[in-house]
């Protein structure tokens, strides 16, 4: 029901922007979050948005390096994702989740996924 697209290769300090599309379905009402899992690690919190775009939420590790957006209208939320370094290689997933902001970070709360898509960064 949820759909990730836009990864691919990038050399360290540059950008890349992630989708996530969802179409037949609305998430307007949900919170969207991202998360990534590196290989031999566990998936963990990127990014969080409200529902409406107002508010949003980081992991430190990309913070004022990443921004996480959505256009309800076209049913996507996006990750714009700069300065990349090699440690940000991983899996992108999009998730949606009715949960409160508490829980923004935990990868248990979330009802919906969609696949991953890879992002490389070269050193």
């Amino acid at each position: 029901q949820l759909q990730a697209s836009g990864g691919g290769l990038v050399q360290a300090g540059g950008s890349l922007r992630v989708s996530c599309a969802a179409p037949g379905r609305t998430f307007s009402s949900y919170k969207m979050g991202w998360f990534r899992q590196a290989p031999g690690k566990e998936r963990e919190f990127v990014a969080a948005i409200s529902w409406s775009g107002g508010s949003t939420y980081y992991a430190d590790s990309v913070k004022g390096r990443f921004t996480i957006s959505r256009d309800n209208a076209e049913n996507t939320v996006y990750l714009q994702m700069s300065s990349l370094k090699p440690e940000d290689t991983a899996d992108y997933y999009c998730a949606a989740t009715l949960t409160v902001v508490s829980g923004l970070r935990n990868p248990l709360l979330y009802k919906y996924w969609g696949q991953g898509t890879l992002v490389t960064v070269s050193s």
